[in-house]
């Protein structure tokens, strides 16, 4: 299976010029040969709470009715993060929607970024679930940046879920780019798996994006990369052989010891 990883900047607060973006880089990963493409955290709004407090719509209204004829019409399944309200809360979500336009998973953040200028926390409601899906004969497993400072949630989707594919949408920023490279290769080579990784560029409410969307195989290499600065398409295959043969050569779920994962110190 082909995927690939949208990264792109975003018009704040014009849900239209957004979906019309990512349509565009839709057709182009339908011309680079793609089954799925994946977009960034919150890419129909832009990543800017006080826009997102204004715009965020319910998933039968903006941006995801757009999307699901659009992977309709272009015939590729794609994975987007979206500004999601739900009566009087709203979330940072993310919703997969397949070949023919149906949306079969959405999953609500779980871990929100609260330190300032940012503070997610008050904007949004967590989530409080872990989302996989079926994908041809992969297992995705659905996760939105912050999240990936949690080694918990990749290890539950790989170990309690059959994950072997994570897929990643980002609004990850300057500062901590590093960060955001080791922590995708790391949860890669910790659980064996694909890592797709779609990140933002440009600037929301002051907050500049670090680009570097990256996909990374099971052995934990970079088998596609995207600069720090430019909207641009990466690609990859994603094997099923590749997984079995890593996963073969080393058994690390088979020697895991979970009976002590859950102990706790006496002098705590």
């Amino acid at each position: 299976m082909r995927i690939a990883a949208a990264q792109i900047a975003c018009v704040p607060g014009d849900i239209g010029a957004n979906v019309r973006k990512m349509r565009d880089f839709a057709a182009r990963a339908i011309e680079a040969g793609s089954d799925l493409v994946v977009f960034p955290e919150i890419a129909d709004t832009g990543y800017s709470m006080p826009i997102i407090q204004k715009h965020a719509t319910a998933l039968t209204e903006g941006a995801v009715p757009q999307l699901r004829e659009i992977a309709k019409a272009l015939g590729i399944g794609i994975i987007s993060g979206i500004a999601e309200r739900d009566g009087g809360a709203i979330y940072n979500s993310q919703v997969a929607i397949d070949h023919t336009g149906e949306m079969v998973a959405k999953y609500r953040k779980a871990h929100l970024f609260s330190p300032p200028p940012i503070e997610e926390d008050k904007c949004f409601s967590p989530g409080n679930e872990l989302v996989s899906l079926p994908w041809d004969d992969f297992r995705l497993g659905l996760t939105i940046c912050y999240d990936l400072r949690f080694p918990e949630v990749c290890r539950t989707l790989a170990c309690d879920f059959g994950v072997n594919v994570f897929i990643i949408s980002s609004a990850w920023p300057f500062p901590r780019v590093e960060h955001m490279r080791a922590l995708a290769q790391a949860r890669a080579i910790e659980n064996q798996s694909y890592v797709v990784l779609s990140n933002r560029v440009g600037n929301d409410g002051g907050v500049t994006f670090c680009g570097s969307s990256a996909i990374v195989d099971a052995y934990g290499v970079t088998i596609a990369a995207a600069s720090a600065d430019r909207e641009e398409l990466i690609v990859a295959e994603v094997s099923e052989e590749v997984v079995r043969s890593v996963r073969e050569r080393m058994g690390i779920f088979e020697h895991r010891r979970p009976e002590l994962y859950v102990k706790r110190p006496d002098n705590r």
